[in-house]
C-alpha cells in the first residue's frame, strides 16, 4: 500500500524548451525547481508517477542535524534554515516544526557513538545534550528494558512528508515552473558532449541543463549514456497509526522510531533493520558496496524477490536499454515486510502502556537509494556538460532535501555554492578514492 500523499494537478502542455529540465518529483527535485524559479529560470519538472510518490512520502519526516556525518552537517544546517524560511515564503504550512528529537538506548556501543559525536556537534553549533539514565527514565518510563542513556537535540524537528513536496511544487509553479506528472523521462538528448534536451514519453523538451533527481531510478536512467553511478536499494517498511494519545513528537530507540503527525497519528518505523534484495544492479556494484554491507550485515536480511525481475535494479532494467521501463513502473511500491511491522508494534506497545491498543491505519514499503559511503551525490557529471546528479541520499534525503535542492540548483547555474560541494562529487565513487562510510 502506498502512503497517503496530497495530489496536485499537472500542467496541460509540455513546453518545447526550458532553461532546466528536472527529472524526478521528490523533495530534491521540487525544491530545486522552486529555487530556480525564484531566480527567473524557466523550469520543466517531469515525474513518471506523481509528486512525492516514492521515498519523499515514505520517510519518517525527520529534519535534523543531530548525529549527522561531518560531511553532511554543513548542508543539513542549510536545510534547516530553509525549512524555517518556508513558513514565511510558502502559501501553505508544510508541517515543519522544531519540536526537538529525542534518542534513548540500552546499547552501550550506540551510546558511545553518540557520546563521540557530541563534542563535534557542539563545536559546530548544534544544540545537543547527552542524557543520563535518570533523565531518560523521566522521559520514558521503562517497561521492557532499562535505558542507559540518550541524547536530545531541541532545535531539530520534523516536517510532513504527505504535503511538503506537493506544496513546494505548487509554489514553484506559481513562480513560473511547469509540473508534468505521468510523464516519464526516457533519455537525455546529448550532442557533442553536452545536454541539448530530454526525451519524454510526451515529446522532446529542449534544454541546456538537466538535473537528474530520480532517486532509486537514477543509476538506471544514466547507464545508457555511459555514466556509472554506484547505487543500491535497501528495502524498508513504515506504518501509520490512527490518531492517538500524545506520548511525544519524535523519538528514536533501538526497537522503533516514532514521529507524531499533524493529525495526531504517528509514523512508526525502525532504524537499521531492512532487507537487501539480490539484484542485477546489486551484483554489478557489489564490490563498491561490500564494505558498507559487511559493516551492517547483522541488521539486514538478504533476499531474492520481485526486485530481481521488476523495478530499477531488475534483470529487464539492466540487460536492455528499454527506455519505456520508467513509464511501465509509475510508482515504485515495494511490499511492506510484516516481520518488521510486528517488531515495530511490539516495541511501541511494550514501551508505552497507553499505546497498547494502538490501531494501524496503513503500512507501506520503501526502497531507500544508497551510495557506497552513505553520503549523497550532488554533483556535476563530468562526461556531460550541463548535467547535474542529486541522488544516493541514503535515507537522509527528506530532511536535507531543501539543502540538496539548493546546492543542485546552484551547480546547474554555476552560482557560488551554499557549501563546499567536494564531499558530494560523483567522481569519488568511481575513481578509486578511499571511501569513508558515513552514518551512525
Amino acid at each position: 500500500m502506498s502512503p497517503f500523499v496530497e495530489r496536485i494537478a499537472s500542467d496541460e502542455h509540455l513546453p518545447r524548451s526550458a532553461d532546466v529540465v528536472i527529472v524526478g518529483g521528490g523533495i530534491v527535485g521540487v525544491t530545486a525547481a522552486y529555487f530556480l524559479a525564484k531566480q527567473g529560470v524557466s523550469v520543466a519538472l517531469i515525474e513518471k508517477g506523481h509528486i512525492a510518490c516514492e521515498q519523499s512520502s515514505r520517510n519518517w519526516g525527520w529534519c535534523r542535524q543531530q548525529n549527522r556525518d561531518p560531511r553532511e552537517l554543513p548542508l543539513s544546517s542549510v536545510a534547516m534554515r530553509l525549512w524555517d524560511g518556508f513558513a514565511a515564503d510558502l502559501n501553505r504550512d508544510v508541517g515543519f516544526r522544531r519540536c526537538g528529537l529525542f534518542y534513548a538506548t540500552d546499547n552501550e556501543e550506540v551510546l558511545a557513538q553518540w557520546a563521540e559525536w557530541h563534542p563535534f556537534g557542539l563545536a559546530n553549533g548544534v544544540e545537543t545534550k547527552m542524557l543520563s539514565a535518570a533523565e531518560i527514565a523521566e522521559r520514558i518510563p521503562a517497561t521492557q528494558r532499562k535505558w542507559i542513556g540518550g541524547v536530545s537535540s531541541p532545535n531539530d524537528g520534523k516536517a510532513e512528508p504527505a504535503i511538503a513536496a506537493p506544496v513546494i511544487a505548487e509554489e514553484a509553479r506559481r513562480l513560473g515552473a511547469t509540473i508534468h506528472q505521468g510523464c516519464a523521462a526516457r533519455s537525455l538528448d546529448i550532442a557533442n558532449g553536452r545536454i541539448v534536451g530530454v526525451h519524454t514519453e510526451k515529446g522532446l523538451i529542449k534544454a541546456d541543463a538537466v538535473l537528474c533527481a530520480a532517486g532509486a531510478w537514477a543509476a538506471r536512467f544514466l547507464r545508457p549514456h555511459g555514466i556509472s553511478f554506484p547505487q543500491a536499494g535497501v528495502r524498508q517498511t513504515a506504518l501509520r497509526t490512527k490518531p492517538t494519545v500524545d506520548v511525544g513528537s519524535c523519538l528514536y530507540s533501538p526497537d522503533f522510531a516514532m514521529t507524531r503527525r499533524l493529525d495526531g497519528s504517528y509514523t512508526l518505523a525502525i532504524s537499521g533493520k531492512a532487507t537487501i534484495d539480490i539484484t542485477p544492479q546489486g551484483l554489478r556494484y557489489a564490490r563498491e558496496f561490500l564494505p558498507q554491507f559487511a559493516r551492517r550485515l547483522k541488521n539486514v536480511r538478504l533476499a531474492v524477490g520481485r526486485s530481481f525481475i521488476s523495478g530499477p535494479e531488475s534483470l529487464s532494467a539492466w540487460l536492455t536499454n528499454n527506455d519505456r521501463i520508467f513509464e511501465n513502473n509509475r510508482v515504485l511500491d515495494p511490499e511492506p515486510q510484516q516481520w518488521l511491522v510486528r517488531k515495530i508494534l511490539a516495541g511501541v506497545r511494550s514501551t508505552f502502556p497507553e499505546l497498547a491498543d494502538i490501531e494501524v491505519d496503513s503500512v507501506w514499503g520503501a526502497l531507500v537509494d544508497c551510495s557506497p559511503d552513505a553520503v549523497p551525490v550532488i554533483s556535476k557529471v563530468e562526461q556531460v556538460d550541463g548535467l547535474v546528479l542529486a541522488a544516493g541520499c541514503s535515507g537522509h534525503g527528506f530532511g536535507m532535501g531543501p539543502g540538496i535542492g539548493l546546492l543542485a540548483a546552484q551547480l546547474l547555474r554555476n552560482d557560488d555554492p551554499c557549501v563546499d560541494p567536494t564531499p558530494y562529487r560523483l567522481s569519488r565513487l568511481v575513481d578509486g578514492s578511499k571511501l569513508v562510510i558515513g552514518g551512525l
